[in-house]
């Protein structure tokens, strides 16, 4: 991923770029809920479980297994779990068409395509010739011919009818004599359950799982020779990052968590990011040590079996399409505002220190600073600051990490408030947009308005709203408007 070269501390921690690169992202109207009505209904209509099993109860498995995955999906569209931006989306889908023109026969039918909202590095195949992919993968990978392997593994898995493989299959097991008197022989017992039904367990066998490792194998060398087809360049080492998700929040900051904050000019003290006997934890806990860690490597079995098997089809020479900076930029962003909508908001401000270590200026991350620290002291007056920082278990993060979630926990609550007052005070505020300003007024009344009542809150939403009626912020805004 091509990144600016890391700029002087003052730059990177406080100041605002000369020319302002705020653009807007999507627009509201293209949350899945909106813009995905007509696809939805139509999945509704199609996805229609054949009669398969001529036995009565593994045909109602079966379709009570189908159903599920309608209502999933149906439902994920209806949470605005998708959303459509429009050059994010032209930008996946062009590669995506390249790989269904030069695989006609395996792919008469062109996929929904569907963006999802989520930071997880992850993309997936709900089966029904449907396939989405995380704008977490699409801001994690490092070029398009990496987006094609991700597209093409998914793909393959639809050519393949691994979901509906699956589902057939544990609809025949749930349905079987012998399943039902296995359940029956636990039921009825009085000692060993636990035994017996670990028994019933190992019945289903990994193969009627979704996430069968055989499944994944077929998919990968599949994959490999849509691309080949596809004259898309291949490389297996691609699978020695794809799986390792669990790593992103291990990397560490360039710099100590206090030069993030002194360019603001709010108060910070460094007791405040250190454990104490109440709090987080009490325990000690050893952090492994992570400031040679590269972005997101990592060497886990399985990702090392993909690579053994499919390495000696690794294209040479081949060279790598670099992902637009456009693309990533708004990525990033749509990433951030997401974990932000989610109330999480620990890895929210976390991902911003990471993308301002790597050179992101933009005005917009300061923004986002201030909405994340409103948004904590207006949790802390609800009493729900410690559901707000979103904790997430050691194992998973860095020392850095943690000395973040630890300060968002311990930072005393008059110094919130005046983190709150001052960030809205920042001369960033000059260069941004009219909607971004709007919004600074909605979070002052919501975190700092002497009148905390309901009815305030949703006049201060509805006035948002009313001036921003296309914005993505009223996602946020319309949690207010009762």
């Amino acid at each position: 991923m091509p990144f600016k070269k890391l700029m002087p501390l003052a730059l990177v921690v406080l100041c605002i770029s000369a020319h302002a690169q705020v653009k807007n992202l999507y627009a509201y109207q293209d949350l899945s809920h909106f813009y995905y009505e007509k696809q939805k209904d139509s999945l509704k209509k199609a996805w229609v479980c054949p009669d398969t099993f001529k036995e009565r109860e593994a045909q109602r498995k079966y379709r009570e297994i189908w159903d599920r995955r309608t209502e999933a999906v149906v439902g994920a569209l209806t949470n605005n779990d998708y959303v459509h931006d429009k050059e994010v989306y032209n930008y996946i889908d062009d590669i995506l068409h390249q790989l269904i023109e030069a695989n006609k026969q395996l792919v008469p039918v062109s996929p929904l395509l569907l963006i999802d909202r989520s930071p997880a590095i992850n993309a997936y195949s709900t089966g029904g010739n449907v396939l989405a992919i995380n704008v977490g993968i699409i801001a994690f990978a490092t070029s398009r011919e990496e987006l094609a392997l991700i597209l093409a593994h998914e793909l393959s898995h639809n050519i393949l009818h691994h979901v509906e493989t699956s589902m057939y299959l544990s609809a025949q097991w749930l349905g079987s004599d012998e399943y039902k008197k296995s359940l029956n022989a636990v039921l009825d017992s009085k000692y060993e359950r636990y035994s017996r039904l670990h028994k019933v367990m190992q019945g289903f066998s990994f193969s009627r799982s979704r996430h069968d490792r055989s499944h994944e194998t077929e998919a990968d060398s599949l994959a490999v020779i849509l691309l080949k087809k596809s004259n898309i360049a291949f490389n297996a080492r691609y699978f020695l990052r794809l799986d390792s998700s669990d790593m992103i929040l291990k990397q560490p900051l360039r710099h100590p968590l206090k030069d993030y904050f002194v360019g603001y000019h709010v108060p910070y003290e460094e007791s405040w990011a250190q454990r104490r006997s109440k709090g987080l934890s009490s325990r000690t806990y050893s952090f492994s040590d992570t400031t040679s860690l590269e972005d997101s490597l990592k060497t886990h079995p399985d990702c090392i079996v993909r690579y053994d098997k499919t390495k000696n089809l690794t294209t040479p020479n081949a060279r790598w399409t670099p992902i637009p900076a456009s693309i990533l930029e708004k990525v990033n962003k749509m990433l951030v505002w997401n974990l932000y909508s989610s109330t999480d908001l620990t890895e929210c401000l976390y991902r911003i220190l990471l993308l301002k270590d790597k050179g992101y200026t933009d005005p917009w991350y300061d923004f986002m600073i201030s909405n994340i620290f409103s948004g904590l002291y207006y949790a802390d007056r609800e009493l729900a600051r410690f559901n707000a920082i979103g904790v997430v278990p050691k194992e998973y993060i860095s020392k850095d990490y943690y000395s973040l979630q630890t300060l968002l926990e311990q930072i005393p609550r008059d110094n919130l408030k005046q983190y709150c007052q001052v960030m809205q005070e920042q001369a960033f505020w000059q260069t941004l947009p009219p909607a971004e300003k709007d919004l600074r007024t909605l979070l002052q009344t919501l975190a700092l308005d002497p009148d905390n009542s309901d009815k305030n809150k949703a006049r201060a939403a509805r006035v948002f709203i009313a001036a921003n009626s296309t914005s993505m912020y009223n996602e946020f805004a319309k949690s207010f408007d009762k």
